[in-house]
């Protein structure tokens, strides 16, 4: 076992909070399997190392798994959806936490346009002409408080009321109990309409005031931007470079993880210690001065 040493590496809280939601290991179960060489979390670890600092995969450090190994199980959970049954999970964890129910009944949503690089395919790709950007599109749902429910990622030259049509109705079947969501103006128009008719979903578009120059904080949708904001710290986002849409949706899905495990185990961290050290014996510190030790300071 590896020791902690990247400011990335899961902390023993934040691995107690992982490690349940993970499927069981082949090896495990009743039709059997071969046992596992490497353990699950140094393969989080190299996951949140790579999500983190955006480096490549074949230039994950040494002290990893190989990065054939972190790809393949990154992409078999992808595909079983395990990936979204830990983002959904901490995302009631906290919402509870708050004194909120675990489901969220008001969301917000929003876009963003991001250059893709050139392992892009030009197929998964596009041109917004809006903001003139030749790549892909994230589209994001958060609740009021900013924590994630869905996330889907488009070619660019997708018109936000065109990708609103999927993620709401994919939102429909995954959070039944959501009535309202705020938007910006480019989801007004004929998109409120069908989505009250075929949803039963309450789309309320919140404009820019007229006649305002600079930035403006706008009720409802700063919580969705600030969320953005906070997902592009990891460097991995600041551009595209998955070739399959699938995989950029996962990797922004854990960055989102990784922000409300260290928001779930903030409040048991020690107070001092360097990130990634948490859970791990420190070194005795001296005992603070008495006050029959401590000597008087000269008068000024």
């Amino acid at each position: 076992m590896r020791g902690r040493r990247y400011p990335t590496d899961t902390t023993d809280t934040e691995w107690a909070l992982i490690e349940p939601l993970l499927p069981v290991p082949a090896c495990d179960t009743v039709d059997g399997g071969r046992p596992e060489k490497h353990p699950r979390r140094e393969i989080v670890d190299a996951i949140r190392y790579l999500v983190d600092t955006g480096c490549k995969w074949r230039a994950l450090p040494a002290d990893f798994p190989p990065w054939r190994t972190v790809w393949g199980f990154m992409a078999r959970w992808a595909a079983a959806g395990i990936v979204n049954q830990i983002r959904d999970h901490l995302t009631a964890t906290i919402r509870r936490e708050l004194g909120k129910g675990p489901r969220a009944v008001a969301t917000v949503i929003d876009s963003q346009s991001v250059k893709a690089a050139e392992t892009v395919s030009k197929a998964t790709r596009g041109y917004d002409a809006g903001k003139k950007i030749n790549g892909r599109k994230r589209h994001v749902v958060v609740d009021t408080r900013g924590l994630p429910l869905m996330v889907m990622v488009t070619p660019a030259s997708l018109s936000d009321r065109d990708a609103a049509k999927e993620i709401l109705f994919r939102l429909r079947l995954t959070q039944p109990e959501i009535t309202i969501v705020w938007a910006d103006s480019a989801y007004a128009g004929k998109l409120v309409t069908w989505a009250k008719r075929h949803l039963n979903l309450t789309i309320k578009p919140v404009s820019r005031p007229k006649d305002t120059t600079g930035f403006i904080v706008l009720p409802r949708r700063w919580v969705v931007e600030r969320s953005l904001a906070w997902m592009m710290h990891a460097r991995r986002h600041a551009r595209d470079y998955e070739r399959l849409i699938q995989h950029s949706e996962t990797l922004i899905t854990w960055a989102a993880i990784t922000l409300m495990t260290r928001r779930l185990t903030r409040s048991v961290a020690s107070i001092g210690e360097p990130h990634g050290q948490q859970g791990r014996q420190s070194t005795p510190q001296p005992r603070a001065a008495t006050a029959e030790t401590r000597r008087p300071s000269p008068m000024r």
